[in-house]
């Protein structure tokens, strides 16, 4: 018995949605880009010298995102959260190095 079909009048087009998905997908990425960038142009002068520690934070807070699968609507309070933590720590730091207490290092 053979159960073999063949039509060739079948026409196959891809799906509306297989065509917006680039569009959309390269839209967040956008977002998320100038997302990056006035959150860096908000805290670089928190963080002064060391910067770098910022762009690690904004990195972090996209690669986390991204593994949501919603990155557009994670990003923006994780990014947030992130730069946040970089400053705190930056300051901390700048106080205990000016501190003239012996303990300081230690605290």
């Amino acid at each position: 018995m053979n159960t073999t079909f063949e039509n060739k009048n079948i026409q196959t087009r891809p799906a509306p949605d297989d065509a917006v998905r680039p569009t959309m997908l390269n839209t967040a990425l956008n977002q998320i880009e100038s997302l990056k960038r006035q959150i860096f142009a908000e805290f670089k002068d928190a963080l002064g010298h060391n910067q770098q520690l910022l762009r690690l934070a904004l990195f972090e807070a996209d690669v986390l995102a991204r593994q949501t699968g919603l990155p557009q609507l994670l990003f923006p309070e994780l990014a947030l959260e992130k730069a946040r933590n970089a400053a705190r720590w930056q300051f901390r730091q700048q106080f205990l190095l000016r501190s003239t207490s012996p303990y300081a290092l230690a605290a």
